[in-house]
């Protein structure tokens, strides 16, 4: 796709295919959290993450190189190497660097927050309409989300430390979310998902050798497992799936499937790390369901109506 589409020009196709590809993203993108957790256990987390969008990064070009593909202008390269910087190598970085001090569970409700943030700068930056129904939703997101985060810091096992790291996260992918409508790059969203990568390893690679150490990398088949999940699911299908998703529905609504994050999380942490997920955990869900209808709901249209 050459141009920035809008939520008016999805085909009948693409309306059919949407419910599972923002199943696919939430799927992928919240077991993310219980792979990079088992990932940093064996593996500095910096040195995981740039071997991670270095493996990505050149796995995603090479395809587009073989065929003689490759068509986007410099600027636009430009423009997904910093959404790049911001996404991959600031959001992951930090967070990962949390997820050493916080759970997974916690970790995923922390980053769930960006749809708040993104619906403010949308409006602000972007002229995305913020609307008393999407105030509604988003409010009652938040809601849900901070009634699962009291809880689980009252467990009391995750550090304040690791809750900063995650926080400086968020506030980086909301960056790149902003950033990636405002700048609107043309082009492949399959070598712009490569470059952003490259780019991440290519930043990464420095500060990782300079911090860490090959020698803490404890090789199993944990880690192994939770690399290639991150590769192949995290950096290539998840980022492509959540891009598409931006231009098809938007930044606020796009953003609003965060919302469905925390929960999803949760069942992984307990189902693959024996997490502590409770009641009280779980009736979060149902102010999060809604919120999430709220906001990206898109309101019915009946024809010969004037506005």
């Amino acid at each position: 796709m050459s141009t920035v589409s809008s939520p008016a020009a999805v085909t009948p196709m693409k309306t059919n295919l949407l419910p599972l590809q923002i199943g696919l993203f939430c799927l992928l993108w919240s077991f993310a959290f219980v792979a990079g957790k088992i990932g940093v256990t064996y593996c500095p987390p910096l040195l995981l993450l740039a071997a991670r969008f270095s493996l990505a990064g050149l796995l995603i070009l090479a395809v587009p190189a073989v065929r003689g593909e490759w068509r986007m202008s410099w600027r636009d390269a430009a423009v997904f190497a910093l959404i790049g910087i911001a996404n991959n190598a600031l959001y992951l970085g930090l967070g990962y660097t949390g997820l050493q001090t916080v759970s997974a569970g916690l970790g995923g409700l922390i980053v769930s927050a960006n749809p708040v943030f993104t619906a403010v700068f949308a409006a602000l930056l972007l002229g995305e309409p913020l609307t008393l129904r999407k105030v509604a939703g988003l409010a009652l997101g938040t809601l849900g989300v901070a009634m699962i985060v009291w809880h689980r810091m009252s467990v009391g096992t995750d550090h304040l430390q690791g809750i900063l790291f995650t926080l400086a996260a968020l506030a980086s992918m909301v960056t790149g979310t902003v950033l990636f409508k405002q700048l609107a790059p043309k082009g492949s969203l399959w070598v712009g998902n490569g470059i952003q990568n490259l780019s991440a390893g290519l930043v990464l690679w420095p500060v990782a050798l300079g911090i860490s150490s090959v020698h803490d990398i404890v090789p199993n088949a944990q880690l192994i497992g939770a690399f290639a999940f991150l590769v192949l699911g995290g950096s290539i299908l998840a980022y492509v799936l959540w891009f598409h998703l931006l231009k098809v529905c938007g930044a606020t609504a796009a953003s609003a499937y965060h919302f469905v994050m925390p929960p999803l999380a949760m069942i992984f942490a307990f189902l693959v790390l024996g997490e502590h997920v409770a009641l009280q955990d779980l009736l979060g869900v149902i102010p999060v369901a809604i919120g999430i209808y709220l906001v990206t709901r898109v309101p019915a249209r009946h024809s010969g109506a004037s506005s």
